[in-house]
């Protein structure tokens, strides 16, 4: 196939190389292992996680020594990463899709300050609408970052670019950072034969140490990064950076060329297919490129001299070389998988038409085509029409989309669920009244049987796990809350199983926005809500309440803008399901998940036992924010947990907003019988690590006291419930547990101290 696909058998025969059976996020995994970077900041973002999982279950068996550090968020981790970048040491960072864009602002900062670190970039799509298959148009909005940028079309050239992107970087000439960017669930999930190193001992030699006179360790000699430049500075550091990226020029093919001495496989700038005498060719980037050399096989078979152009580098931009490659071939077609809206044209097509400006002799047609959005998938099919199109150019129009269909007049959209009237769901199963004299709130409940009754403002049909713990819970929110509900959820589980693009299993105003934002854009709403009141363009209705719903790591990537919203006090209700991960992109560790407990980049093994710092008391925090009423509740306690949503609703529609955490049970990923939910989560009750209360206008009430009940047990009572903790009350992991149960024990004594003295 390609040159980087083949092996150079004798290069092979010296022992240096196995064959091994990987996909693209696995082969990241392995070559970030044998380089053995010092720190990797990262977030779980899909198709992009695995390389991290990966990495983890490796770092738990001793595999590597590499500081994984799980942010907050995708722009904490580009923060962790540009930091680590400073000290002069070796940084890996993977990410996909939005996740890249709310990172983005930190990519320029770190190429113009000149700190190498590697990015793996695995290509998906930037949302909304929420999409996480492949396409390229986070790759495009890097395009300006100043990064260099290499392409990996298959799970062979991720594993050897890695490698690569590392030396490029600290060249002393360049000292950028570097993206090595492959297709998300076509590379990155789709397992290939590819040879891999047998150890460490060709390319530490190739790697080197890294080396920098700068860094931020060395107090002997002081220096300012990133200080205010005023604009003759300012141009001259953004000269300079150009200058680096003509380095990269030279620079690259010397590495490549290095590396294929060590690999004895060929990554040329631009991988040009069957193109000695072709007439007409397509130009692609990654797993797609493999598809048309398929198909240009066939077809010079058939006489017709086609070609199939794909560039291994677009940073710096390959123009010499697609010059050359183009000088004699009538016409191409360019297929961009992202679009550069208004601009008629891909990047990759504008860039190919601007490079070929400057040859005047090149007649080339150039046809730009929109293809693969979302992850659509491109079959030999595809590829042959667009070589047909390349051969009846003087036919075809300059820019359009391929692969759209025209819709049919007659055809409307599926109908929605119906409406749900406020009165079918006002029941009044919950009868608020406050104290005078206190000004706290007493909730009286209809009886269970009552409320089963009143109707669902979510449909049957959702796509959720077996016993997850989100439908229970919502189902009794839902039952208690009175009137017309506008409700946002995050990205996570009880999102993406409600909501399929045409359907809907939500018979309520339904928005979603991505974890990070969610708060502030619910805030928003609410604001234009009572402005349009106020200015008489809506009706005022004390019925319309404001819902949140956050969950999976909700409240790590979308803590700041949540305290921002607590902070303003806006009328709005926050729940956050909490079950202890970011479970909606498999498991990985949450700043929610509790020490010692596994999960797919907390992994256990013989060197390490789980997550390795306490959980985040979200609770806590919100109710440091001085809001009206903050509480945490369970599933498995439903009067306690009605009680407690009735109150919320009655003062965000009063005072301000609320703050509720539930415990919420996930049996996939706890690894427990979906017919535990009930003894599991009252065990983690009883231990005191999910403490039952309500924080009341500033004063702590305890809703369930396992003391005074009788009732507490110990922690590892509990673990030994749970598939993903039962390590924990293993001998050796003693002194973990043993830090787990002092941490539960000083949080429970403390809030039982801010329960018996009020003016705590």
């Amino acid at each position: 196939m390609s040159d980087a696909a083949t092996l150079n058998k004798t290069e092979a025969k010296e022992g240096h190389q196995h064959t091994d059976f990987l996909n693209g996020n696995e082969a990241a995994a392995q070559a970030s292992r044998d380089i053995n970077y010092h720190v990797m900041g990262y977030y779980p973002t899909s198709p992009s996680t695995e390389v991290a999982t990966n990495l983890s279950q490796m770092l738990a068996n001793g595999e590597h020594e590499i500081d994984m550090i799980a942010g907050d968020g995708e722009h904490g981790a580009a923060g962790i990463c540009y930091g680590a970048s400073l000290g002069g040491g070796r940084v890996l960072n993977t990410t996909s899709a939005n996740g890249l864009l709310y990172a983005l602002e930190q990519l320029p900062v770190q190429a113009d300050t000149r700190a190498p670190m590697v990015l793996n970039l695995v290509a998906s799509t930037v949302s909304g609408p929420l999409n996480i298959r492949c396409d390229h148009s986070d790759l495009y909005f890097t395009l300006n970052t100043g990064w260099i940028i290499l392409l990996a079309r298959d799970p062979q050239a991720v594993y050897d670019l890695n490698f690569a992107a590392v030396k490029i970087g600290e060249h002393s000439e360049v000292r950028l950072p570097v993206i090595v960017c492959y297709d998300g669930f076509f590379t990155s999930h789709q397992k290939r034969r590819l040879q891999v190193f047998n150890n460490t001992e060709m390319t530490q030699p190739f790697l080197g140490k890294p080396t920098t006179e700068i860094t931020a360790l060395d107090p002997n000699n002081p220096v300012t990064f990133g200080a205010y430049m005023h604009d003759t500075d300012t141009i001259n550091n953004k000269k300079q950076h150009s200058l680096a990226m003509e380095a990269a020029r030279r620079v690259i093919p010397e590495v490549l060329g290095e590396l294929e001495k060590i690999t004895g496989r060929h990554y040329p700038i631009l991988d040009a297919y069957c193109m000695e005498d072709a007439e007409y060719a397509v130009v692609l980037l990654n797993s797609a490129a493999e598809t048309a050399k398929e198909v240009a096989d066939k077809l010079r078979d058939k006489g017709q001299k086609v070609g199939v152009l794909s560039p291994n580098v677009i940073r710096p931009f390959p123009a010499d070389e697609l010059r050359n490659a183009l000088k004699n071939v009538k016409a191409i077609v360019v297929g961009d998988r992202a679009d550069s809206y208004g601009a008629d044209g891909g990047n990759m097509s504008l860039e190919i038409r601007a490079a070929l400006q400057q040859a005047p002799n090149n007649k080339t047609v150039v046809l730009s085509r929109i293809y693969g959005l979302g992850g659509k998938d491109f079959y030999e099919a595809d590829a042959e029409a667009f070589f047909e199109l390349a051969q009846n150019s003087h036919e075809a129009i300059p820019y359009d989309y391929y692969g759209t269909y025209k819709g049919d007049a007659n055809q409307h959209p599926i109908k929605g669920l119906p409406a749900i009237d406020a009165e079918e769901v006002s029941r009044g199963m919950a009868k608020v009244t406050q104290n005078q004299e206190t000004g706290k709130l007493n909730v009286e409940l209809e009886s269970l049987w009552a409320m089963a009754g009143v109707k669902s403002r979510i449909a049957p049909g959702h796509g959720a796990c077996p016993s997850c713990g989100i439908f229970p819970m919502l189902h009794q929110i839902y039952s208690v809350l009175e009137g017309d509900l506008v409700v946002l959820f995050h990205t996570g589980c009880g999102m993406v199983v409600t909501t399929d693009y045409p359907k809907t299993a939500h018979r309520i105003t339904y928005i979603h926005n991505l974890s990070q934002n969610g708060a502030a854009t619910l805030s928003g709403l609410v604001e234009m809500y009572y402005e349009r009141v106020r200015r008489g363009e809506l009706p005022e209705s004390s019925d319309l309440t404001f819902l949140m719903i956050t969950g999976d790591g909700g409240m790590d990537v979308g803590m700041g803008p949540a305290i921002g919203a607590a902070n303003r006090n806006h009328r709005m209700i926050m729940i956050e399901y909490d079950n202890q991960g970011q479970m909606n992109t498999g498991s990985q560790l949450s700043y929610s998940t509790p020490i010692g407990h596994r999960t797919a980049t907390s992994e256990i093994g013989s060197v390490l036992s789980g997550k390795q710092f306490h959980h985040k008391d979200t609770a806590q925090i919100f109710a440091a924010c001085h809001l009206p009423y903050v509480f945490t509740a369970s599933e498995g306690f439903p009067e306690d947990l009605m009680r407690k949503v009735a109150k919320a609703q009655w003062y965000a529609k009063r005072e301000g907003l609320v703050y509720g955490k539930i415990m919420s049970f996930c049996p996939l990923y706890w690894q427990t019988p979906d017919n535990l939910a009930q003894s599991v989560m009252q065990a983690a009750i009883d231990c005191c690590f999910f403490p039952l209360y309500e924080v009341e206008k500033g004063h702590t009430q305890i809703t369930y006291d396992p003391d005074i009940l009788g009732t507490r047990i110990p922690i590892a009572n509990w673990l030994k419930r749970l598939g993903k903790t039962k390590h924990l009350v293993k001998p050796k992991n003693a002194e973990i547990l043993k830090s787990f149960e002092a941490e539960v024990a000083r949080r429970w004594k403390r809030i039982k101290a801010m329960h018996e003295h009020e003016e705590l």
